[in-house]
């Protein structure tokens, strides 16, 4: 099932890379980017988040806050967030519930693996609802930045 624009946002609740809990729910009235990426420290994934961290203040100042999320552990997530000074935070879906809900799963990966989230963005507006929706089947391609940030404004 593909999330359109327009569909309620599921609703979730997952660790960061802090340890701490975080839900969806917690930014009722503010824009919400999620990125979904299959793995840290790998290469495009990497691209991904660090061209929303070097574009940081623009969604700041727009009101949105921007989440990561992939099936790494939290632990995995808090290093890769050290070691490239993301602002922002990075939630684990170690038990891969919310990229499945959003369609942003991998059945099967590289190298046999199973249950990897697919890169994937999600714009969420104010009141929990999906305005922008981009879910790649090759993990070699960027989301559409341009178009997020359109989206977002």
């Amino acid at each position: 099932m593909s999330l359109q624009p327009g569909s309620p946002a599921p609703q979730f609740t997952l660790f960061s890379s802090a340890l701490k809990e975080v839900s969806l729910a917690d930014f009722k009235g503010k824009k919400v980017v999620l990125h979904f990426f299959p793995m840290a420290f790998t290469g495009v994934c990497t691209t991904q988040l660090c061209t929303m961290r070097d574009n940081f203040g623009y969604y700041d100042g727009l009101n949105a806050t921007i989440l990561g999320i992939s099936v790494d552990s939290p632990f995995t997530l808090a290093k890769f967030k050290e070691d490239n000074n993301y602002q922002f935070e990075l939630l684990s879906d170690f038990n891969k519930e919310v990229s499945t809900a959003y369609g942003a799963i991998y059945e099967q990966f590289v190298f046999g693996l199973k249950g990897v989230s697919k890169r994937a963005a999600f714009v969420i507006d104010e009141e929990q609802n999906i305005v922008y929706a981009e879910v790649l089947e090759s993990a070699g391609d960027l989301p559409d930045f341009a178009a997020i940030a359109e989206a977002v404004k």
